[in-house]
């Protein structure tokens, strides 16, 4: 009986806590996202960074922002996706570029103020 409350609890966390729109990154979902003229945002993230975990709740509360619902997410691993980090042409973890279809138009490493993040992600609506 207990176990099916606590099943019954964790299933309803899972529920109501916000899921991130921010998916892995795929050459071919970022250009089917370029291609469809969508915003798209590019956190380039290393799970080791404590910059790139400062941004990440920051980030999936905007992501989660009606507002924000057209706009297609995507972290690159910059450990593991080298060849992406390269040809975003990154030099750090912790970057966050922002492109209306295939126009960059906007960019910052390091930050982590949810304003100034906020202010670049409203760049790609």
């Amino acid at each position: 009986m207990l176990r099916n409350i606590i099943f019954a609890f964790l299933a309803l966390a899972a529920l109501v806590q916000p899921a991130s729109a921010e998916q892995a990154y795929t050459t071919s979902a970022f250009s089917a996202a370029q291609k469809a003229g969508k915003g798209i945002v590019v956190h380039i993230y290393a799970p080791w960074c404590p910059t790139c975990r400062a941004q990440e709740p920051i980030l999936h509360k905007l992501e989660a922002d009606p507002k924000f619902s057209g706009v297609e997410s995507f972290r690159v691993d910059f450990d593991g996706q080298k060849d992406a980090v390269r040809a975003f042409k990154a030099t750090s973890q912790s970057t966050i570029i922002v492109f209306k279809g295939a126009q960059e138009v906007g960019r910052s490493v390091g930050e982590t103020s949810p304003k100034a993040i906020g202010e670049l992600l409203d760049k790609a609506l």
